[in-house]
Protein backbone atom coordinates (compact mmCIF):
# COMPACT_ATOMS: atom_id res chain seq x y z
CA UNK A 1 0.00 0.00 0.00
CA UNK A 2 1.53 3.34 -0.99
CA UNK A 3 1.28 6.43 1.20
CA UNK A 4 -1.49 8.13 -0.81
CA UNK A 5 -3.68 4.99 -0.61
CA UNK A 6 -2.94 4.65 3.08
CA UNK A 7 -3.89 8.27 3.81
CA UNK A 8 -7.05 7.94 1.73
CA UNK A 9 -7.99 4.74 3.57
CA UNK A 10 -7.32 6.34 6.95
CA UNK A 11 -9.44 9.36 6.10
CA UNK A 12 -12.30 7.06 5.07
CA UNK A 13 -12.05 5.18 8.38
CA UNK A 14 -10.84 2.00 6.68
CA UNK A 15 -9.94 -0.46 9.47
CA UNK A 16 -7.37 -2.46 7.43
CA UNK A 17 -5.54 0.79 6.57
CA UNK A 18 -5.42 1.79 10.23
CA UNK A 19 -4.31 -1.71 11.24
CA UNK A 20 -1.56 -1.56 8.59
CA UNK A 21 -0.38 1.81 9.94
CA UNK A 22 -0.30 0.53 13.52
CA UNK A 23 1.51 -2.69 12.56
CA UNK A 24 4.09 -0.92 10.42
CA UNK A 25 4.96 1.90 12.85
CA UNK A 26 4.36 0.49 16.34
CA UNK A 27 7.74 -1.16 16.81
CA UNK A 28 9.80 1.89 15.86
CA UNK A 29 7.55 4.29 17.75
CA UNK A 30 7.67 2.09 20.84
CA UNK A 31 11.47 2.25 20.96
CA UNK A 32 11.49 6.02 20.45
CA UNK A 33 8.86 6.59 23.12
CA UNK A 34 10.48 4.12 25.55
CA UNK A 35 13.79 5.95 25.22
CA UNK A 36 12.04 9.19 26.14
CA UNK A 37 9.72 8.09 28.98
CA UNK A 38 11.90 5.21 30.21
CA UNK A 39 8.93 3.24 31.48
CA UNK A 40 7.31 0.36 29.58
CA UNK A 41 3.76 1.02 30.86
CA UNK A 42 4.01 4.73 30.07
CA UNK A 43 5.39 3.93 26.61
CA UNK A 44 2.41 1.66 25.89
CA UNK A 45 0.02 4.32 27.11
CA UNK A 46 1.70 6.97 24.92
CA UNK A 47 1.42 4.68 21.88
CA UNK A 48 -2.28 4.14 22.49
CA UNK A 49 -2.84 7.88 22.89
CA UNK A 50 -0.83 8.50 19.71
CA UNK A 51 -2.89 6.13 17.57
CA UNK A 52 -6.13 7.44 19.06
CA UNK A 53 -5.10 10.98 18.12
CA UNK A 54 -4.08 9.86 14.61
CA UNK A 55 -7.43 8.17 14.13
CA UNK A 56 -9.28 11.29 15.22
CA UNK A 57 -7.16 13.87 13.44
CA UNK A 58 -6.07 12.26 10.17
CA UNK A 59 -8.33 14.74 8.41
CA UNK A 60 -6.03 17.56 9.52
CA UNK A 61 -2.94 15.92 7.99
CA UNK A 62 -1.82 18.38 5.30
CA UNK A 63 0.77 16.21 3.60
CA UNK A 64 3.57 18.73 4.15
CA UNK A 65 5.72 15.87 5.43
CA UNK A 66 5.64 12.10 5.17
CA UNK A 67 2.86 10.43 7.13
CA UNK A 68 5.42 8.56 9.25
CA UNK A 69 7.10 11.86 10.19
CA UNK A 70 3.73 13.33 11.22
CA UNK A 71 2.98 10.23 13.30
CA UNK A 72 6.42 10.38 14.97
CA UNK A 73 5.89 14.03 15.85
CA UNK A 74 2.62 13.15 17.55
CA UNK A 75 4.21 10.25 19.45
CA UNK A 76 7.16 12.36 20.59
CA UNK A 77 4.89 15.21 21.66
CA UNK A 78 2.77 12.75 23.66
CA UNK A 79 5.90 11.21 25.24
CA UNK A 80 7.20 14.63 26.26
CA UNK A 81 3.80 15.51 27.74
CA UNK A 82 3.88 12.26 29.74
CA UNK A 83 7.40 13.08 30.96
CA UNK A 84 6.37 16.61 32.03
CA UNK A 85 3.34 15.26 33.91
CA UNK A 86 5.48 12.65 35.67
CA UNK A 87 8.07 15.24 36.70
CA UNK A 88 5.32 17.53 37.99
CA UNK A 89 3.80 14.68 40.00
CA UNK A 90 7.21 13.76 41.41
CA UNK A 91 7.81 17.36 42.53
CA UNK A 92 4.35 17.47 44.12
CA UNK A 93 4.97 14.14 45.82
CA UNK A 94 8.27 15.43 47.21
CA UNK A 95 6.55 18.53 48.59
CA UNK A 96 3.33 16.87 49.78
CA UNK A 97 4.00 13.11 50.16
CA UNK A 98 0.86 12.49 52.22
CA UNK A 99 -1.30 13.84 49.38
CA UNK A 100 -0.22 11.13 46.90
CA UNK A 101 0.96 8.21 49.05
CA UNK A 102 0.37 5.59 46.34
CA UNK A 103 2.94 7.08 43.94
CA UNK A 104 5.02 4.12 42.80
CA UNK A 105 7.58 5.72 40.53
CA UNK A 106 10.87 7.19 41.56
CA UNK A 107 13.79 8.71 39.72
CA UNK A 108 15.70 5.50 40.52
CA UNK A 109 13.44 3.47 38.25
CA UNK A 110 14.77 3.54 34.72
CA UNK A 111 13.46 1.21 32.07
CA UNK A 112 15.74 0.68 29.13
CA UNK A 113 15.54 -0.57 25.62
CA UNK A 114 15.17 -4.37 25.78
CA UNK A 115 18.26 -4.86 23.59
CA UNK A 116 20.69 -3.68 26.27
CA UNK A 117 22.83 -6.59 27.46
CA UNK A 118 22.71 -7.51 31.13
CA UNK A 119 26.35 -6.60 31.74
CA UNK A 120 25.73 -3.09 30.44
CA UNK A 121 22.60 -2.40 32.51
CA UNK A 122 24.42 -0.43 35.23
CA UNK A 123 26.17 1.85 32.72
CA UNK A 124 22.99 2.22 30.70
CA UNK A 125 21.01 3.12 33.82
CA UNK A 126 23.46 5.91 34.63
CA UNK A 127 23.36 7.11 31.02
CA UNK A 128 19.54 7.12 30.84
CA UNK A 129 19.31 9.00 34.13
CA UNK A 130 21.74 11.59 32.78
CA UNK A 131 19.78 11.84 29.52
CA UNK A 132 16.61 12.37 31.57
CA UNK A 133 18.24 15.38 33.25
CA UNK A 134 19.01 17.12 29.95
CA UNK A 135 16.86 20.03 28.80
CA UNK A 136 13.94 18.75 26.72
CA UNK A 137 15.23 19.68 23.25
CA UNK A 138 18.73 18.34 23.98
CA UNK A 139 17.21 15.13 25.29
CA UNK A 140 15.08 14.74 22.20
CA UNK A 141 17.92 15.48 19.76
CA UNK A 142 20.24 13.05 21.56
CA UNK A 143 17.56 10.35 21.68
CA UNK A 144 16.64 10.64 18.02
CA UNK A 145 20.16 10.89 16.61
CA UNK A 146 22.37 8.91 18.99
CA UNK A 147 20.02 6.36 20.51
CA UNK A 148 17.55 5.81 17.68
CA UNK A 149 20.21 6.24 14.98
CA UNK A 150 17.98 8.56 13.00
CA UNK A 151 19.39 10.62 10.14
CA UNK A 152 19.64 14.37 10.65
CA UNK A 153 17.14 15.03 7.83
CA UNK A 154 14.50 12.91 9.53
CA UNK A 155 15.18 14.47 12.94
CA UNK A 156 14.89 17.96 11.44
CA UNK A 157 11.47 17.10 10.03
CA UNK A 158 10.30 15.72 13.37
CA UNK A 159 11.69 18.50 15.54
CA UNK A 160 10.96 21.31 13.10
CA UNK A 161 14.51 22.63 13.37
CA UNK A 162 17.39 23.01 10.95
CA UNK A 163 20.40 20.70 10.80
CA UNK A 164 22.65 23.32 12.46
CA UNK A 165 20.22 23.74 15.36
CA UNK A 166 20.09 19.99 15.91
CA UNK A 167 23.89 19.74 15.68
CA UNK A 168 24.13 22.47 18.31
CA UNK A 169 21.61 20.71 20.59
CA UNK A 170 23.49 17.45 20.16
CA UNK A 171 26.82 19.10 20.96
CA UNK A 172 25.41 20.71 24.12
CA UNK A 173 23.77 17.42 25.12
CA UNK A 174 27.12 15.61 24.83
CA UNK A 175 28.84 18.25 26.95
CA UNK A 176 26.12 18.08 29.59
CA UNK A 177 26.27 14.29 29.60
CA UNK A 178 30.04 14.39 30.06
CA UNK A 179 29.57 16.68 33.06
CA UNK A 180 26.74 14.60 34.53
CA UNK A 181 28.55 11.30 34.06
CA UNK A 182 32.02 12.51 35.03
CA UNK A 183 31.77 11.20 38.61
CA UNK A 184 30.35 7.88 37.49
CA UNK A 185 33.25 7.08 35.19
CA UNK A 186 36.11 8.34 37.39
CA UNK A 187 38.42 5.53 38.50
Amino acid sequence: MNEAELISGLRQGDEPAFRWLVNSLSHRLHHTVLNIVQDRDDAEEVLQETFIQIHGSIGSFKGESKLSTWVQRIAIRKALEKLRKRKTRQRLHAIIPWWMPEEKRSMDVVEMHPGIAAENKEKATALYRAIGQLPEKQQLAFTLIRIQGMKYEEATAIMGLGVKAIESLLSRAKENLKKNLEQYYKP
